[in-house]
């Protein structure tokens, strides 16, 4: 039973890194998230499906004009500083 609760805590740790490996921490001259996602609505962004601190800006995947696009932006002052539109599948 100690082998199991070893194993299921290594396992724990190890997706847990991997988790932490993808996103950075926002440092402390950060905007706020919740003015980054007060950002966004202003901007016409009706749904923020996720956000995230990574590579040094902001990442939000959201919805404007019915469109799914990635957005990122700049972390002191939340300007948009690149924005993609997810090609459809049709």
């Amino acid at each position: 039973m100690n082998t199991l609760k070893t194993l299921a805590a290594a396992t724990l740790a190890t997706g847990l890194l991997a988790a932490s490996a993808h996103a950075d921490t926002p440092g402390k001259d950060w905007m706020p998230i919740d003015q980054v996602l007060t950002k966004l609505a202003e901007a016409g962004y009706g749904t923020v499906r996720s956000i995230e601190a990574d590579d040094g800006v902001w990442k939000a995947k959201a919805v404007r004009d019915g469109r799914s696009v990635k957005v990122q932006l700049d972390p002191q002052t939340g300007a948009i500083v690149e924005k993609t539109k997810k090609q459809s599948d049709d």
